[in-house]
C-alpha cells in the first residue's frame, strides 16, 4: 500500500506543477464566464433592424408598428406604408438591395377575411425578430378585429393585454422562485464540469502510461513497485488533482456568487437551488465517471506506442457525451421519463445526465442509488481487464496489439 501512496503523491505533484493544471484552473472558468456574459448581453443588445410594415388598412399597418415598437429590447426602427400596392413591393426591393432597410412585413386580405402575412428580409436566420414579428403581427390583428366590431378603441388595450406568468419550484414542503433560463444555465454548466474534468484527467491517466512507456522509465519502477500499485497509484493521484481542481472552482465561484456586482447581474433572475447534497453528490459523480475513464484508457494505453496512436481512440469516449448533451433538452423538461431514466442509469453517461437531472428536478433516492451501483460495478469490470492489459502491454514495444492479442493477454494468471 505504502508504494501506491508513492506513485500517487508523485502523479498528484507532476500535475500540480504542470503549466497544463494552472492555466486550465484559471482559463477554463474565465472561458465560461465571458461565454455566459456575451450569452446575457446578447439579449439587450437587440437586433437593431430597420423594418417596414405595408399594408392596404392603415389602422392596421399602425398596430403592427406600435407592437414592434413596444419591445424596448429589440431596439427596432419601424416605418409604416399605407395604402400598399404592388408597385410600393417593387420599391421596397429596390431599399433593400441599397441596404437602407433589413426587411418589410407585407400584409394582404384574403378572401376569408383572413390576412396574409409576408416577411421579406435580406437574412434567412433572424429567428429573433421572426418571432418578434410574429407576436406583434397576431397581437395587432386581434385589436383591429376588435375595433371593426365596434369595441371602443380605448377599452381594447386592457382586453388583449398580456399576463406574466412568474415560476415556482416545488421543492421539500416549500415553493422557491424559479428560472427555467437559470436552471437550464445551471444544468449546462454543472455537466460541461464534469465532462471536461472526467474526460481530461481520464485521457491524462492514458498519457501519463504512454510518455512512461515510450521512456523506458517502466523497466526501473517495475523492479520495486508492482504494476497494479503502480497503477493504482497513477488513477488516484490523477483523480486528486481533478478534485482539487474542482474544490478550487467551487470555493471561488461561491465567492463571486456573494460579491455585490454578481448580485447586481443576477438581480433580474431567479438563483438555481443548490443544496450541499447535490454538491456532494456531483463529486462522487465525478469520481466514479473518472475511475471509469481513466481504467479505460489506462488500459488503452498499454496497448499503444505513441500519444498519436492513443488519440485515435479519443472519440470512444465522446460518443457517450454527445450522447448525453443531445438528451440535454429532453432531460431537462422530462426529468423522470423512462428515457431520462435509462440514460441516467447507463455508466458511461450518468455522471453527465444526473447533472441535468439534479439541475431540473431532484430525483428519488433509489434511482441515485441503483445509479452509483451500475457506475461502480462497471469501474470494477474496466478496472480488472484494464489491469490485465497494463502489466503486460507495458512491456510491449515496436508492435500494435491486435484484437486477438488483447485476449490473450486477459487470459494470462
Amino acid at each position: 500500500m505504502r508504494n501506491v501512496w508513492l506513485v500517487a503523491q508523485r502523479e498528484y505533484m507532476e500535475q500540480i506543477r504542470g503549466k497544463t493544471f494552472k492555466i486550465t484552473t484559471v482559463l477554463l472558468p474565465a472561458v465560461f464566464i465571458g461565454i455566459m456574459a456575451v450569452m446575457v448581453f446578447a439579449g439587450s443588445w437587440g437586433s437593431g433592424k430597420h423594418v417596414v410594415v405595408a399594408a392596404q388598412n392603415q389602422d392596421l399597418a399602425m398596430r403592427v408598428r406600435d407592437q414592434l415598437l413596444a419591445d424596448k429590447d429589440a431596439k427596432m426602427s419601424v416605418d409604416v406604408l399605407a395604402p400598399a400596392n404592388e408597385a410600393d413591393r417593387q420599391t421596397l426591393h429596390a431599399e433593400m438591395d441599397r441596404k437602407e432597410i433589413d426587411g418589410f412585413v407585407w400584409l394582404t386580405p384574403s378572401p376569408d377575411a383572413k390576412v396574409q402575412v409576408t416577411y421579406v428580409s435580406r437574412s434567412a436566420g433572424d429567428f429573433s425578430t421572426n418571432d418578434l414579428l410574429q407576436k406583434a403581427v397576431n397581437h395587432a390583428l386581434v385589436e383591429h378585429r376588435l375595433v371593426a366590431k365596434g369595441i371602443p378603441a380605448a377599452e381594447v388595450a386592457p382586453l388583449t393585454g398580456t399576463v406574466d406568468v412568474k415560476t415556482m419550484l416545488y421543492r421539500q414542503g416549500k415553493e422557491t422562485p424559479s428560472s427555467a433560463l437559470s436552471t437550464l444555465i445551471f444544468g449546462e454548466v454543472m455537466a460541461f464540469l464534469l465532462t471536461f474534468t472526467v474526460v481530461m484527467y481520464g485521457m491524462n491517466v492514458g498519457r501519463s502510461v504512454i510518455q512512461e512507456k515510450t521512456s523506458r522509465i517502466f523497466e526501473v519502477m517495475l523492479a520495486t513497485v508492482k504494476s497494479t500499485d503502480m497503477l493504482a497509484g497513477k488513477l488516484i493521484g490523477i483523480g486528486a488533482v481533478g478534485l482539487t481542481q474542482i474544490a478550487i472552482w467551487i470555493i471561488f465561484g461561491a465567492i463571486a456568487l456573494s460579491s455585490a456586482l454578481v448580485e447586481t447581474w443576477l438581480s433580474g433572475y431567479a438563483r438555481p437551488q443548490v443544496s450541499v447534497t447535490e454538491i456532494a453528490l456531483l463529486c462522487l459523480y465525478f469520481v466514479l465517471g473518472y475511475g471509469l475513464y481513466s481504467a479505460f484508457f489506462a488500459g488503452l494505453a498499454a496497448t499503444c506506442d505513441t500519444e498519436q496512436e492513443l488519440q485515435q481512440y479519443a472519440p470512444l469516449a465522446a460518443v457517450p457525451v454527445w450522447l448525453s448533451f443531445g438528451m440535454f433538452v429532453y432531460i431537462m423538461g422530462n426529468p423522470n421519463s423512462i428515457w431520462s431514466i435509462l440514460i441516467s442509469m447507463f455508466p458511461p453517461t450518468s455522471p453527465i445526465t444526473m447533472a441535468f437531472r439534479f439541475a431540473a428536478q431532484f430525483p428519488p433516492a433509489w434511482q441515485i442509488a441503483l445509479s452509483l451501483a451500475l457506475l461502480a460495478v462497471s469501474i470494477y469490470i474496466v478496472l480488472w481487464l484494464s489491469s490485465r492489459l497494463y502489466r503486460v502491454g507495458i512491456l510491449m514495444y515496436g508492435k500494435r496489439a491486435t484484437l486477438p492479442e488483447m485476449f490473450r493477454w486477459l487470459r494470462y494468471s
